[in-house]
């Protein structure tokens, strides 16, 4: 393989938000760009973004979820190009709710896609990051370190995927290979359009929770419209534990975001945390 033959990343979920972004930013920096997407019919805003940005794409279906589907899209780059030099897990789904109302049924299709779609996809491209010395890549959330009401579902996968990250991380550095986490907070336009949430169904439906779940969802509209990141602003951290020489384990996105996951961090019994999100459901 020529030294000039330029990297490999492939990217879940580029279909808008965070996961567009980072495909474009990854091209932009030289790198083979392979941008997935569940539904290629959705791909027109990243096809879009991309002729903006003058930059090339290799665009290719990949539904997380599905492990043949997994399987055909890194076979398929492997065979295209020879190599797999990173790969960059951002494909998910939000879900807002709570234990009473949902049913059991809710919480693992979040769990599928949110964290056995990232293994999924991680396990079939170990074997040849490993033959590159390469990265593995995931985007989590801040609600991978604090959880938050109504979004216990959520939370809990994107927990699930830090514990086994973190576990994972000083095994695969034993190969070679290098893991890290990026945990964006508010970035704009995710938060109602991404969860597919129909507000006022929710609301009627949410029985002795609609006050809660009212206070909530007016608190995080009103951090999502004054105080959310771009998926420009977000997508660079992305790009930094693509690129850095020595990357991280655990990568936030915004100053925000690093002193609302430190709060978990230094609070031993829980209560700062409690406190906190508690009064966003007052």
């Amino acid at each position: 393989m020529s030294s000039t033959t330029p990297k490999v990343v492939l990217i879940t979920g580029t279909s808008s938000g965070i996961g567009l972004a980072a495909a474009v930013a990854a091209a932009r920096a030289g790198w083979h760009t392979v941008a997935t997407l569940r539904d290629p019919r959705r791909a027109d805003a990243l096809r879009k973004a991309a002729a903006e940005a003058g930059v090339d794409l290799d665009i290719r279906q990949l539904d997380v979820v599905d492990e043949a589907s997994v399987a055909a899209a890194i076979d398929g780059v492997i065979a295209d190009h020879g190599r797999l030099d990173a790969v960059i897990n951002n494909a998910g789904a939000g879900h807002l709710g709570t234990l009473e109302n949902d049913t059991v049924t809710d919480v693992r299709k979040v769990m599928e896609v949110n964290f056995f779609g990232v293994l999924n996809v991680s396990k079939a491209a170990l074997p040849h990051l490993r033959a590159a010395g390469g990265r593995l890549i995931t985007v989590t959330s801040v609600g991978g370190v604090v959880g938050q009401p109504f979004n216990e579902a959520y939370c809990a996968a994107k927990f699930a995927v830090e514990g086994y990250m973190e576990s994972l991380a000083p095994v695969a550095a034993s190969v070679g290979v290098s893991v890290s986490v990026v945990e964006p907070g508010a970035v704009a336009t995710e938060f109602v359009n991404n969860v597919g949430l129909d507000l006022e169904a929710e609301m009627a439906a949410a029985g002795p929770y609609a006050p809660a779940l009212d206070a909530y969802v007016t608190r995080t509209v009103a951090q999502f419209l004054n105080g959310a990141q771009t998926q420009d602003e977000a997508a660079a951290a992305v790009l930094e534990a693509l690129t850095a020489d020595n990357a991280p384990f655990r990568i936030q996105t915004s100053d925000w975001a690093r002193d609302f996951t430190g709060m978990k961090l230094n609070d031993l019994d829980g209560s700062a945390v409690v406190e906190t999100t508690r009064t966003w459901v007052a």
